[in-house]
């Protein structure tokens, strides 16, 4: 599969945010539920005045139902003409259509070899909860978790560690037909701020499904007690489900950051990143 843009077509990278709370997640979905991508692409249509033709985005990382994002990449191909005509103004005129839960911040023509799926080379998500006795601030209260029991941090960042670098990650996704598991966690840390409020921040080179919430859920048991932190490390190193992990709730993920490469290296990135991965098979002493 090439990343070579159509003739008479130029690549438009959109950085954009969104509360998820309204939202059936990112991808347009059949039923006419509410997305993200189908938000952007109606008033995309509308803006330049596009008639029925659909421009499909392709996003960084597809958001659940419930999740929202500060840092999303988007790319949409337009004609060279539609993009000559209306880039100057494109950016107000989506601000005056979108709906007051999606923002785009950036319009530019992209490098040659970008896509932003597929170019990336991490994604950072973050995780609020609060394990505050009187719940959550109400002001906060679509963007961050209550757990009712006090949390150690210190146990959770233990376990955390024990989860880092390059494994099959099966015990912490929900598996989708065909798609690997096997991923790299660059970095899971968790700090408590001044407000009591605890920040799980997660990056990766990709996600699969469920796993960020999946991986809290684990954190979390940890944290209160109910588990030793060497626990999410043994769920990982089965590589199954277990019953026990919990996908929390949706509400408290945020995806943040979106890393690419250089320029130069976009093209040959997006091209390792089709490849199927397989972790090193281990030799027998």
């Amino acid at each position: 599969m090439s990343d070579e843009v159509q003739p008479g077509f130029v690549r438009v990278r959109l950085d954009l945010s969104y509360d998820g709370t309204a939202f059936s997640g990112w991808a347009k979905q059949a039923g006419g539920r509410r997305t993200v991508q189908g938000e952007i692409e109606d008033a995309l249509r509308t803006v330049t005045r596009s008639g029925t033709t659909t421009y499909e985005l392709t996003v960084a990382g597809r958001t659940d139902a419930g999740v929202h994002a500060r840092g999303q990449v988007a790319h949409v191909d337009l004609p060279r003409e539609v993009w000559a005509e209306h880039h100057t103004k494109l950016l107000k005129r989506l601000a005056g259509r979108l709906p007051r839960d999606v923002r785009v911040w950036a319009l530019r023509e992209a490098p040659a070899g970008f896509n932003a799926r597929f170019s990336a080379i991490w994604r950072r998500y973050a995780y609020r909860v609060t394990d505050n006795p009187g719940g959550v601030d109400p002001l906060l209260r679509g963007h961050v978790l209550w757990h009712d029991w006090p949390l150690d941090v210190d146990a959770m960042n233990e376990a955390a560690r024990r989860l880092l670098g390059e494994h099959d990650f099966a015990a912490y996704c929900k598996r989708r037909e065909g798609a690997t598991t096997i991923r790299t966690l660059q970095e899971l840390s968790l700090v408590r701020g001044e407000d009591g409020i605890i920040t799980a921040t997660v990056r990766a080179d990709a996600f699969c499904h469920n796993m960020v919430r999946s991986l809290i859920g684990a954190l979390l048991f940890v944290g209160d007690g109910h588990r030793p932190p060497d626990w999410p490390g043994t769920v990982l190193a089965a590589g199954v489900r277990d019953s026990a992990v919990h996908v929390v709730r949706p509400h408290g993920l945020t995806l943040e950051e979106v890393g690419y490469p250089a320029d130069e290296l976009l093209a040959a990135r997006s091209k390792e990143a089709r490849n199927k991965r397989s972790l090193p098979v281990s030799g027998c002493c």
